[in-house]
């Protein structure tokens, strides 16, 4: 069985990594980009919609507001990228926001923190995973037919691909993004040179529509109040840019340094696109809808159910490249890919976070550990899990999932940033070089000048998103945070229980007396070696105990315990509703009761078989009474294992699948040297 499994598993996700080689795994900063930046650098190809989306429901004049949303969107980009670059210098360790909130404005935030992140990361996958099929969908209606099929597969495959490794799946990541990001400053460079050069007239699939705005003529409070919310959903473009301040570890030294340059790269790189982006937008005369069956109109007519509406990023390379071109292809299939592996990001950044959670004990401790590609496996599968929920739950509709998406992005900017400015308050008390306090002192600007902004985008988001899913995401970091200080009250109140005491305690103190109860159901070699077993052990008293629940065996019993002349009294119980568990429990508790300084030792003879089918077949009773038995204070139970020829087959598989190898695992010499070697061998 452990080969009919293990074989699958090396084909899937390749050979088990010694511990040693974790240094072999780091990245350098050309994959880093693509595997920890791929969320903001994908962003671009939604977070304009998302505001012209908005912006649609005063009709096509609100549109020029776009221009000034997207100033505003980079204001913040580059704060927030300033800010954690100080981030990345001051917290190497991995934590991240986690670290910087708990460290410096104490555990209750630092959990707040945790619980956005996570909320954060699942949400990255369902929102990247949707937004991507949806693309695809633009060029093949399979897809859009079968979307929630089509995500999940997607969830699966890429899951596959990072349990292989985060380097390896970096290296898989990395063309994607890279055709992506080209092709974008492609369609931008070319779109303005031949507007601005060729004076072309360059017009979307969706010019000749007419917006039929839900509210006309909106002013004073009302416009405000929409130009925030379409602010907030330019916001999203800055989703995944925390990604790198808690993925320090993984990259190759000097750690800080390159980290923080990939971030500046990354910043610029989203930044120039999403203005690129929402430019052509306007001179193309892009138009979208939050309903386009009803409220987009051509001739005067509205659209219709059949209508499927195209993201902004494909009907702007439609209309600079042409449909059908070989650029546009190539662009809407980079597009789509990058969305998809967008993901990637939280599948780097929701297993470390699930590591250090659980190393403070706030998460289950089967996160901490790594798997055998020196990946955080059980992270992995547990993130891909939760995002399939999502997915399947909203039907894998972005424009519904991404309403959900950027409030535990700001929460966790806002407590990180604040955390940093008390940081640098600390460290400023105490240095006295100018050089250092003047550099604290410019860090400490940036810093609070970051929370400020971040607060106040972070107010906006729930003003104006509250009621369209944002109140979901908040349940969620609720849930998070409940059950991760429930898991820490756990840990510690178990951790406080089985300390060992100082002084003298009642664990020190031997057992008066111990008597051992064997447990029989018929003679055979299983019950004659637990007997010789139990007689070994030199206890006070020894007896062996059977259930009578069946009188004629339990009369053969005894009549083959006196033939055979055994020197342990035997004593049966009587089980009138043929029950086996309760009698033992009940007399093992008596024994208990009449001498609470006394321990009872009850061994229990086992078969040992080979094969998983036999398992089913043998030993139920002694694992249900076993169960039991653990809930039982002072009772010790003690399994004796017998061997059946199974079991030494079952041996021999293991010896053969340690020596076994995976197909590449080995790599073998030149011939001849394996030739020599075999001549040594034989003589």
């Amino acid at each position: 069985m452990s080969k009919l499994t293990d074989v699958p598993k090396r084909i899937l996700i390749g050979r088990a990594l010694r511990s040693d080689r974790l240094g072999e795994t780091l990245l350098p900063k050309r994959i880093a980009l693509p595997v920890f930046a791929s969320d903001p650098l994908s962003s671009v190809a939604y977070a304009p919609g998302e505001v012209l989306l908005v912006l649609s429901i005063a009709g096509v004049t609100a549109y020029h507001f776009s221009p000034w949303i997207a100033v505003a969107v980079v204001v913040l980009m580059f704060t927030v990228v300033a800010s954690y670059r100080q981030n990345v210098h001051a917290y190497p360790s991995g934590g991240g926001d986690y670290e910087v909130a708990t460290t410096n404005l104490g555990p209750k935030a630092g959990l707040t923190v945790a619980s956005a992140l996570l909320v954060d990361y699942v949400l990255t996958v369902a929102v990247s995973i949707s937004s991507g099929i949806e693309n695809l969908g633009s060029a093949i209606p399979f897809v859009v037919e079968h979307k929630v099929l089509c995500a999940i597969g997607v969830i699966v495959l890429l899951t596959l691909m990072n349990l292989r490794g985060v380097k390896e799946s970096g290296s898989l990541f990395a063309i994607p993004t890279y055709v992506f990001v080209f092709g974008v400053f492609i369609m931008i460079a070319w779109g303005a040179f031949r507007g601005l050069v060729l004076d072309d007239t360059m017009r979307a699939p969706t010019a000749d529509y007419v917006i039929k705005p839900e509210h006309q003529g909106l002013a004073g409070f009302a416009l405000v109040f929409l130009l925030l919310r379409a602010f907030s959903s330019g916001c999203a473009a800055l989703t995944g840019v925390e990604a790198i301040s808690n993925g320090v570890p993984a990259f190759r030294k000097p750690k800080s340094k390159n980290a923080a340059t990939t971030l500046a790269a990354m910043g610029l790189l989203a930044v120039t696109m999403f203005c690129g982006i929402i430019a052509l937008a306007a001179a193309t005369d892009v138009r979208m809808a939050e309903n386009p069956a009803k409220d987009l109109i051509h001739n005067g007519v509205p659209l219709g159910p059949d209508y499927v509406q195209n993201p902004v990023i494909s009907q702007v390379a439609e209309a600079v490249f042409g449909k059908g071109s070989f650029l546009f292809i190539i662009l809407a299939a980079a597009t789509a890919l990058v969305l998809f592996l967008a993901a990637n990001t939280a599948y780097n950044g929701f297993p470390l976070l699930g590591s250090i959670l659980a190393q403070d004990r706030y998460l289950p401790r089967q996160l901490h550990t790594r798997g055998d590609r020196l990946a955080f496996s059980n992270g992995i599968v547990l993130l891909a899990g939760a995002a399939g929920l999502l997915v399947g739950i909203y039907g894998a509709d972005s424009t519904r999932l991404i309403q959900l998406y950027i409030v535990g992005v700001f929460v966790s900017f806002t407590l990180s940033q604040t955390g940093m400015v008390r940081h640098w308050n600390r460290h400023l008390a105490t240095e006295k070089d100018q050089a250092k306090r003047r550099h604290m002192i410019r860090s400490r600007a940036i810093n609070a000048f970051g929370a400020f902004f971040t607060g106040l985008v972070l107010v906006v988001v729930l003003l104006t998103k509250f009621t369209h899913g944002a109140w979901v995401a908040l349940l969620g970091m609720v849930i998070f945070y409940a059950t991760m200080t429930a898991i820490r009250k756990h840990y510690d109140r178990v951790a406080a229980e089985i300390a060992a005491p100082e002084g003298p305690s009642d664990d020190l103190v031997r057992p008066s007396r111990v008597h051992s109860v064997v447990l029989i159901s018929k003679i055979h070699r299983p019950t004659l070696r637990a007997l010789a077993y139990a007689k070994l052990m030199r206890s006070d008293s020894l007896e062996a105990l059977s259930v009578n629940v069946d009188p004629a065996e339990t009369k053969a019993l005894r009549e083959e315990w006196e033939r055979r002349g055994i020197d342990v009294p035997l004593k049966v119980l009587d089980s009138p509703y043929r029950e086996i568990t309760r009698p033992i429990i009940e007399y093992v508790k008596g024994l208990r009761k009449e001498s609470p300084r006394d321990a009872v030792s009850v061994i229990i003879p086992e078969y040992v078989v080979g094969h998983w089918y036999e398992h089913l077949l043998h030993n139920q009773s002694a694992l249900r009474l076993k169960g039991r038995l653990l809930f039982t204070p002072g009772i010790m139970v003690t399994s004796v294992p017998y061997q059946l020829q199974s079991s030494e087959a079952a041996k021999r598989r293991a010896r053969r699948q340690q020596d076994w190898n995976a197909p590449g695992s080995v790599r073998r010499g030149p011939a001849q040297v394996r030739s020599k070697e075999s001549s040594d061998h034989k003589s």
